[in-house]
């Protein structure tokens, strides 16, 4: 193999050795429970989404250039190249916004590392547990990477999904494939080099190409590391590496605290609604008003919502055109809540953003940011035309890491996602494998049943 000329102990070397070294039998107990929970709801994000317009138009541009039938696609018939595969499961995991987040840097963890990763383990017929060490390692390294570059990498309008989740899906890529310290270390910084992904993206079917080739560059990248092809050792710290060019609020610090240590996976979060974390709380308030309180649309004179400030940056679209665009309007979520008492995928269709009364209500909706007020928390105020007021606070959304989802919840997400695409037999059989994973010796059995037949 070829030796890098400059040997260095900093960020990316630290993450590669890490990366390359992580095994199954190490990871606490807690960690590999999340892990296994992480993966069943990816895999129901994936399959629930299979057949959006968004995944079919990707398919049918990608479907003439498509390799060898290598790899299943989640929720389909169709068998295709691993890199495609890649590509194409991890736009569908996106695709509904219902997929996990990491609540401290807006991240989507699983999609980039799960997409690349189950493709290349079904093709060389790993183990469940093989495939949960390398996700762990994938995990925990786009984690890191991200929080080295924010806050400022993603105000400037980085989507960090796409740019951090390449590192996870080649360092992933590179522990399944065994490939040791130095050839991660090639593989990070083919990573890095690849590493896009932008804000003004959301709203559009764009936004979810950022998991998807970051899945499909993340595992090129281990591959083409497994090969020999050389990139710089300093990839992610150097001075026109990562870090430095695409942020101006930098600590390579963060790339290596508490690593093996402190998992990032633990902070992870699951979605009961298709948008966006930010819009949580809010959707929650006006599930209240309506189910708690009796509060319905003819009723509402006006609704005032005081939340943190990144719901207005991110979810301010007052006049969502269509379902993605309705994912970032935190005035068309609450009043689909008040309407449906839910945030769920039909709630985000393109038919519920121009239902008439959904329009008239939302336009009865005001909010303003508070910078008092946490992320997974919003004050609600309910004013209805008789000059009723109900007010309510939400301290922890559900799905947030202080109320989280259970495996209960999840696992009736999963069946509500999947049972309408694979039928509710192959579902059950499905959830079964996906729950213990560790316990299989071929994750291709897996990854079959999550398949169309």
């Amino acid at each position: 193999m070829m030796e890098s000329s400059t040997v260095t102990t900093g960020a990316t070397r630290t993450l590669a050795r890490y990366a390359a070294a992580v095994r199954f039998e190490d990871l606490p107990s807690p960690v590999v429970n999340e892990a296994r929970r992480a993966i069943v709801n990816w895999a129901g994000c994936a399959i629930g989404a299979s057949g959006y317009p968004t995944v079919e138009n990707a398919w049918r541009a990608m479907r003439p250039f498509a390799g060898a039938p290598q790899a299943a696609l989640l929720g389909r018939q169709e068998r295709t190249d691993i890199l495609h595969a890649a590509l194409v499961n991890g736009i569908s995991s996106h695709v509904l916004d219902f997929d996990d987040t990491h609540p401290d840097i807006f991240l989507h963890p699983s999609g980039p590392v799960a997409s690349a990763l189950l493709a290349l383990a079904e093709h060389r017929h790993a183990s469940g547990r093989e495939f949960l060490a390398a996700f762990v390692a994938g995990v925990e390294v786009e984690c890191r990477v991200a929080r080295a570059v924010l806050p400022a990498h993603y105000e400037v309008g980085w989507h960090v999904t796409g740019t951090a989740g390449v590192f996870g899906a080649a360092a992933a890529c590179s522990r399944l494939l065994g490939l040791n310290e130095q050839r991660t270390v090639f593989a990070l910084g083919l990573a890095a080099t690849q590493s896009s992904g932008l804000r003004e993206m959301f709203g559009s079917m764009a936004k979810s190409l950022h998991p998807g080739r970051a899945a499909q560059n993340g595992l090129a990248s281990a591959l083409l590391a497994e090969a020999d092809f050389t990139s710089a050792d300093t990839a992610i710290e150097g001075k026109r590496g990562f870090a430095h060019v695409l942020s101006t609020t930098v600590d390579i610090g963060q790339c290596t605290t508490g690593l093996g240590e402190r998992y990032e996976l633990l902070r992870n979060t699951y979605k009961p609604y298709a948008c966006g974390l930010v819009i949580h709380p809010a959707i929650d308030a006006c599930v209240r008003f309506r189910d708690k309180m009796g509060v319905t649309a003819a009723d509402v004179d006006r609704i005032d919502l005081a939340v943190h400030p990144m719901v207005m940056e991110l979810t301010a679209k007052a006049a969502p055109r269509t379902g993605l665009e309705g994912k970032f309007s935190v005035f068309h979520a609450a009043a689909a809540a008040i309407i449906d008492g839910d945030g769920g995928e039909v709630q985000f269709s393109d038919a519920r953003v121009n239902d008439p009364a959904v329009v008239a209500l939302r336009g009865r909706i005001r909010a303003v940011a508070d910078a008092g007020i946490a992320v997974d928390a919003v004050r609600a105020v309910a004013t209805l035309r008789d000059g009723t007021r109900h007010e309510l606070s939400i301290e922890h959304c559900v799905g947030s890491v202080r109320q989280p989802m259970t495996d209960g919840h999840l696992h009736a997400k999963f069946r509500a996602q999947c049972e309408p695409v694979l039928g509710t037999e192959r579902v059950a059989a499905a959830l079964e494998l996906l729950n213990k994973i560790d316990k299989l010796d071929d994750i291709g059995t897996c990854a079959l049943a999550c398949a169309a037949a």
